[in-house]
């Protein structure tokens, strides 16, 4: 038998447990993670999101980013909006982001098309960074190629002096070339891992046009694993 080879014993869920609408199963699972990572270590970032997109020529594209907007609409992260994945979402708006947290065998699945976030809240979530972060989202031509990491701590340091830290909320600027995409989900998939790889896939598939929060908007349905 492979020693590498792991049999999920996790709770699993069933329909009875599923709470009535994807946005109030996706919070409560959220927020586990976020629980249990700041008492286990087992659960390094709890936000970790893969976001896939598709590029020009049809090819998939998958990265990992942090999730830093949960509610009612979707899920949302930020980004250089001339980065690769927002160049591709603006060429290819549909796209799918998943949350996994293999020590709690679970996983989240969202299916469907990125919308650009409000510039307000962009604004507000800046705000909320450490200067630094905000100082490297200035530095980075992301996705670009840069010649070394020399030539990214000099522009950084350029950066760094053309935006001083004041403590201030507002001594970095928000770029215009920065924002951020939720995902307005058409099917929400929960994964929870069982033994014998018998794991749990019931979905939320669109069937009206309310948010995530709208339960009337939703079927469920259980996929085979």
């Amino acid at each position: 038998m492979d020693p590498r080879r792991v049999d999920y014993t996790g709770d699993g869920l069933s329909e009875d447990q599923l709470l009535e609408t994807p946005y109030a199963q996706a919070r409560a699972w959220v927020d586990d993670a976020v629980e249990r990572a700041e008492h286990e270590k087992d659960v390094f970032e709890p936000l970790a999101v893969s976001v896939a997109t598709v590029d020009a020529d049809g090819t998939p594209n998958v990265r990992t980013v942090l999730m830093r907007f949960l509610d009612e609409r979707g899920p949302g992260f930020v980004t250089a909006l001339t980065s690769a994945k927002g160049r591709e979402i603006a060429a290819t708006p549909r796209m799918a982001l998943a949350l996994t947290w293999p020590s709690m065998y679970r996983a989240i699945r969202f299916r469907g098309s990125a919308v650009e976030v409000d510039r307000a809240e962009v604004l507000d979530y800046w705000r909320s960074r450490p200067w630094a972060s905000r100082i490297s989202a200035w530095t980075s031509q992301q996705s670009e190629p840069v010649a070394s990491r020399a030539a990214l701590e000099e522009a950084y340091a350029r950066r760094a002096a053309q935006f001083p830290d004041t403590g201030s909320e507002d001594d970095v600027p928000v770029p215009d070339f920065w924002g951020g995409f939720r995902v307005v989900p058409d099917e929400v998939e929960f994964w929870a891992g069982r033994r014998n790889r018998l794991h749990d896939r019931l979905v939320f598939r669109r069937v009206g046009e309310g948010d995530l929060a709208d339960a009337a908007s939703w079927e469920v349905l259980r996929r085979q694993p």
